[in-house]
């Protein structure tokens, strides 16, 4: 029973940490990246549709991005959705059949932003783990008059380290990511 809380409590935070991967890799660091627009919906006939299913990537430059449409008649709906993106910052251009995606250079101040941006959402990856490790210790104190108190104290320290690799996981993921972005 103590290992099944323990395996569980790692999961979630190794889902945690992949999470807070993924919305890294949204934060724009001035190059053209797909994943950047992995959290744009686009109104489709009236049902918002994650943009990676409406259209095709190609990045011809390291700052350029073409989204080719599946549907044309969705061209109009995806520009409008690229516009009112807020965590993008960039102004597309289409042709009548492709929408063209130039990233403007970043500048010092749109960097720091960045950085406050990717701070903010390793604060949340680690609330988030915390908050697994708060389950995961009320369902061992749950189980104490089951098992032994030493069995449980040893799988609190084991909890305990979980959490802090995964804590150090995502510290490392933003420090990164910061790097990156403060990178000229």
């Amino acid at each position: 029973m103590i290992s099944d809380v323990l395996a569980s409590a790692k999961e979630k935070m190794a889902q945690s940490i992949e999470v807070a991967k993924d919305d890294f890799q949204t934060v724009s660091a001035g190059r053209a990246n797909p994943a950047l627009f992995q959290r744009v919906n686009v109104d489709y006939y009236g049902s918002p549709t994650p943009l990676q299913q409406l259209a095709s990537f190609q990045q011809p430059e390291a700052r350029v991005l073409i989204i080719t449409p599946f549907d044309k008649g969705a061209l109009k709906d995806i520009e409008r959705a690229i516009v009112n993106a807020p965590h993008l910052g960039v102004t597309p251009s289409n042709d009548g059949s492709i929408i063209r995606i130039t990233m403007p250079e970043l500048t010092e101040e749109r960097r720091r932003d960045y950085v406050k941006i990717v701070k903010d959402k390793a604060e949340q990856a680690r609330v988030a783990i915390r908050n697994v490790r708060r389950q995961a210790m009320t369902d061992l104190d749950k189980l104490s008059g089951e098992v032994g108190d030493d069995e449980i104290a040893r799988a609190e320290k084991e909890l305990e380290l979980a959490t802090k690799q995964a804590v150090d996981g995502i510290d490392e993921a933003a420090k990164k990511k910061e790097s990156e972005l403060l990178e000229v």
